[in-house]
């Protein structure tokens, strides 16, 4: 029975998708719920799954190929696997290559016959007729530079940079914070934090609750601009930067206000790890009012950050130094920490994004009201 392998059902919001890695090849046996291909939308990698055992027959678009929600990929002809075949003693013969390498072949009088083909059953490549051709000129070449595609999600993210550095008016304010009281309060519970939720108690857990107190506190910034109107939300629906190897993606984290510090730090582990898996859903992408970027996992310790649109604002965490501070009038060494708020000046004023700003300042510095409220 011959079974089509469809593109799933895109998401409303993406028109189309690309069709990033064929996992396995025509002709190759598969198994019931094996990955066969990745599709990549402009904000997540899907996963096509083989909906039956069987041989993959025909692959029908290939990588690179744009493709539209529930267009024909492949097809599938079900069946057992099949018996291996016994095999036969045959004379040598010269392997075979494909008519382009054949008339390159002739033409730098390359005699096929004593290149050893790598390709499948012994087909010659284009790389086997290059290791023996061998031009240095070619070759440094290769060496100088290697030209590939953008991925849909690293393009998105250039479209969307550009997008906000042009329709917004940006500006940055900073400050700096002692993160000493976070450390001291890290160290003193962070055994009995691990062993009674299972997950170690880290820094973004401190900085998403913060950002979340002072969104209430300043609901400006949790607001966007939407023709002439601003847009108030009365939810606290935070995006975090999270880098992976297809390019920069920011996961939610819903309803900050109702979370504990466990749950925020369980969240932020599994949309990690969904991240680095490829594994993030347009679910887990939706959304978000402010976001946090911590440029200081990297080692940053300065920085501007962009916008995410629609949002009004984006915090950037940095790097945790040891410096001299002046504390009642004497020197002390501590772990001072700048923060970065890049906002809209269409809709944020100064006086409201200095005020916020420093309300962070004040709850890391004092965590104690963060549990307080005050």
């Amino acid at each position: 029975m011959m079974i089509e392998i469809l593109v799933p059902e895109l998401p409303e919001s993406v028109a189309d998708a690309t069709v990033a890695q064929w996992h396995k090849q025509a002709g190759d046996f598969v198994e019931r719920d094996e990955v066969l291909v990745e599709i990549e939308t402009d904000k997540v990698i899907l996963e096509v799954l083989a909906t039956a055992s069987g041989v993959l027959e025909t692959i029908i678009e290939e990588q690179g190929a744009t493709v539209l929600s529930k267009q024909l990929l492949a097809k599938l002809e079900e069946g057992d696997i099949p018996a291996p075949e016994v095999p036969k003693e045959e004379p040598a013969q010269v392997a075979d290559a494909s008519p382009s390498l054949r008339r390159l072949m002739n033409e730098h009088d390359i005699d096929s016959s004593q290149i050893q083909g790598s390709g499948k059953g012994g087909r010659i490549t284009r790389a086997d007729v290059d290791k023996v051709q061998n031009p240095p000129a070619e070759i440094d070449n290769a060496e100088r530079e290697k030209r590939v595609p953008m991925t849909r999600i690293r393009k998105r993210v250039a479209e969307r940079l550009l997008e906000a550095q042009s329709s917004m008016a940006m500006l940055t304010t900073f400050n700096e914070i002692n993160m000493q009281p976070i450390k001291d309060l890290r160290k003193k519970y962070q055994k009995q934090f691990e062993e009674k939720h299972g997950i170690r108690l880290g820094f973004m857990s401190f900085y998403i609750k913060a950002v979340t107190e002072a969104l209430q506190r300043y609901p400006l910034l949790n607001s966007s601009i939407d023709g002439d109107d601003i847009v108030y939300h009365n939810f606290f629906d935070v995006s975090i930067a999270v880098a992976t190897p297809r390019g920069l993606v920011t996961p939610v984290i819903h309803d900050t206000d109702t979370l504990s510090f466990a749950e925020i730090e369980q969240t932020i582990k599994a949309l990690a790890i969904k991240g680095q898996d490829g594994k993030l859903t347009t679910d887990d992408l939706s959304g978000g009012n402010f976001t946090i970027t911590n440029g200081g996992v990297f080692g940053s310790l300065l920085s501007t950050p962009i916008i995410n649109p629609p949002q009004a604002a984006i915090l950037g965490m940095h790097t945790i130094k040891e410096r001299p501070m002046a504390v009642d009038g004497e020197v002390v060494i501590l772990p001072m920490m700048y923060l970065a708020l890049s906002y809209d000046h269409r809709l944020i004023d100064g006086q409201e994004a200095v005020g916020f700003l420093v309300t962070i300042k004040e709850l890391l510095e004092d965590p104690a009201r963060l549990l307080l409220n005050v």
